[in-house]
């Protein structure tokens, strides 16, 4: 889910970026800090959006940097669990697929692919569903569920698990079939209108 914060941070100015226009160099200098962080509580830091007001600059001994108490304002992605995510499929391994959900990528363990027995194939790469003969390769685009979370320092470091198993998520086009399975289901439960025969 991607959402808009502000938030108050003491921002470092060094000496070498005094004389500029101060809410462009402080810009600037956040752009750098924080884009690309994840906080565990607020989630991924997309980009720095604006600076707000900034306080009276403060210079510390020793430092010779001025520090600025600034309102930022930040664009975050934070997962949610049980969140239904629409991606990508970047990579495909013998142990499941990577898909990318916007800024970030989830692993779909190989078991959580498909309701089906499934075969990996290094040639394509892919997988292949037995009974189903349903296909999943690189570049392939549906919906995941998100059944796993750990947000870590930076994008390198968090992990995001992702199903594609339960109906009506996976690549496109099977969802068209699980639709259609499900009518075809709900047709057979109704129950049957006798015709009445004409005397005559």
């Amino acid at each position: 889910m991607y959402f808009l914060v502000n938030v108050n941070e003491k921002v470092r100015v060094p000496p070498k970026d005094f004389g500029g226009k101060l809410k462009d160099t402080i810009l600037k200098i956040v752009q750098e800090e924080y884009e690309g962080v994840v906080d565990e509580d607020l989630g991924l830091v997309i980009a720095v959006t604006g600076v707000g007001e900034v306080g009276e600059g403060k210079i510390v001994l020793g430092d010779g940097a001025a520090y600025y108490r600034t309102e930022l304002e930040l664009l975050m992605y934070k997962p949610l669990m049980h969140e239904v995510v629409e991606g990508s499929i970047t990579e495909i391994t013998e142990f499941g697929a990577f898909m990318r959900i916007s800024p970030i990528e989830g692993l779909v363990h190989v078991s959580q692919i498909m309701d089906d027995y499934i075969n990996y194939d290094a040639k394509m790469p892919g997988f292949i569903g037995k009974k189903t003969g349903r296909k999943l390769t690189v570049e392939d685009e549906g919906l995941a569920r998100i059944v796993t979370i750990s947000l870590k320092g930076n994008i390198q470091n968090s992990k995001i698990g992702l199903t594609m198993r339960q109906p009506f998520l996976g690549k496109e086009g099977w969802t068209k079939k699980d639709e259609k399975k499900e009518k075809d289901a709900a047709k057979a439960k109704e129950p049957v209108k006798e015709k009445k025969e004409k005397k005559g």
